[in-house]
């Protein structure tokens, strides 16, 4: 009992946490609407992998992904959806830009194949040391990706930190030792799309045209800076098949109709389970509260992009995650009537219905993947928040549920 009590303070001290400190911050950012909401752009560009060996094919593709997220991101434009497909042997780009209905701008934003590029120091400002990191200026070089062969993560053998690995073709080999002889004790930046992504300073001259990039980096940090150097030297042409303008489904006005309606449809649930089942409908009913505002909080901080099948996905977890509590209940039932305590006809009702519950969420979930992985966005949307859902539905409706219960509920027996 004492370690219930725990639980359950616990548990409601990290509720009200979250609905006084962290969901308020949330609740400041909007949700991420998909196209069929806002309305938008769709393009789908084709990749050119003749030139890429068929092992790489994925890598690439996911680089050029990296860089095409990044390049819109600068723009300004929110929550934007890439995605890799692959149909038959080709290989394939699809943007959706929500809320962009110019497309000649969103073509224009995207550009072509990602550039990289080594700049050398332009001028040597004097001042502070800080003067100097705020005035310094990088001038293009003949050095660009398609001279560098391949960048790698590593590990200093005398530190055992991260570092990058480059090395360079032979003709980029003999350039980069230029450079490195010319810019001796100075930084060398490489600029990915126009944007520096790594300053190193060269230490020395570098003849074999194999070069590391050290510092303080973490892990992924220098994974990261390694597939960004990757996709600048793979070259990966991409090329427009295909555009479209996506008018709206619903406006701001109908949106927010749905919202009432949500609203008013989940009262009128926490109102059914308490006529019905009385207080064990109530605390039902608190879990209820704790589902919704932990899916919401996820829907914001991945984010979700919630699209009309997403909303439908939500709404369709939320009748599961009830059901679970409707089926202990009335497994519950019978047990009660024949005189034992409230408190044990439930724990029997929730051995029993646990089987038939978890199998039912779980087959669920592995429907929700399967969707996820093998369909179309819109789709997608759906598979995405119907197994966030029941995922968190399970944890609200069995253990939460559960703990409320054998904490809050007194052990009376029926009548005979």
């Amino acid at each position: 009992m004492k370690k219930n009590v725990i639980l359950l303070a616990l548990v409601l001290g990290g509720a009200v946490l979250m609905f006084l400190f962290i969901y308020p911050r949330f609740s400041q950012k909007d949700f991420s609407y998909g196209l069929d909401i806002y309305g938008g752009t769709v393009l789908i560009y084709e990749a050119d992998l003749h030139n890429i060996s068929p092992a790489e094919y994925s890598s690439a593709m996911n680089g050029l992904k990296d860089v095409i997220e990044r390049r819109v991101n600068y723009s300004g434009i929110k929550e934007p959806r890439i995605s890799v497909e692959k149909i038959g042997e080709h290989w394939r780009l699809r943007v959706e830009l929500a809320g962009i209905k110019d497309v000649d701008k969103a073509i224009k934003m995207i550009g072509q194949t990602p550039y990289l590029e080594f700049r050398e120091l332009k001028n040597n400002p004097e001042g502070t040391d800080k003067d100097k990191e705020e005035k310094l200026e990088f001038q293009p070089t003949i050095l660009t990706g398609k001279y560098l062969k391949r960048a790698e993560l590593g590990f200093d053998p005398t530190t055992s930190l991260p570092v990058v690995n480059l090395q360079f073709n032979s003709k980029g080999t003999k350039i980069f030792a230029e450079l490195t002889k010319k810019n001796l004790n100075k930084p060398l930046a490489i600029y990915l799309d126009g944007q520096p992504i790594s300053i190193p300073v060269v230490r020395e001259v570098i003849t074999s045209g194999r070069a590391q990039i050290s510092g303080k980096f973490t892990v992924a940090e220098a994974r990261t800076l390694v597939q960004r150097l990757n996709q600048g030297a793979l070259p990966v042409p991409i090329h427009l098949i295909s555009q479209q303008t996506i008018s709206p489904i619903l406006g701001s006005q109908s949106l927010l109709k749905i919202k009432k309606a949500g609203l008013w449809g989940f009262v009128g649930i926490i109102i059914f389970m308490i006529i019905v089942y009385g207080y064990e409908g109530f605390l039902a009913s608190l879990s209820l509260i704790i589902y919704l505002l932990i899916s919401l909080t996820i829907f914001k901080a991945l984010p979700v992009t919630l699209t009309l099948a997403g909303i439908t996905g939500f709404i369709l977890s939320i009748g599961m995650a009830v059901d679970a509590n409707i089926l202990i209940f009335e497994y519950s039932k019978e047990r009660y009537q024949q005189g034992i305590s409230r408190k044990a006809a439930l724990r029997e009702g929730f051995k029993n219905a646990w089987p038939a519950i978890r199998d039912s969420n779980i087959s669920t979930i592995i429907s929700a993947i399967i969707l996820y992985y093998f369909t179309s966005s819109l789709v997608r949307g759906f598979a995405l928040t119907l197994a966030i859902g029941t995922a968190v539905s399970i944890i609200t409706a069995i253990y939460i549920t559960r703990l409320f219960i054998e904490t809050l509920l007194p052990g009376r027996k029926s009548n005979p």
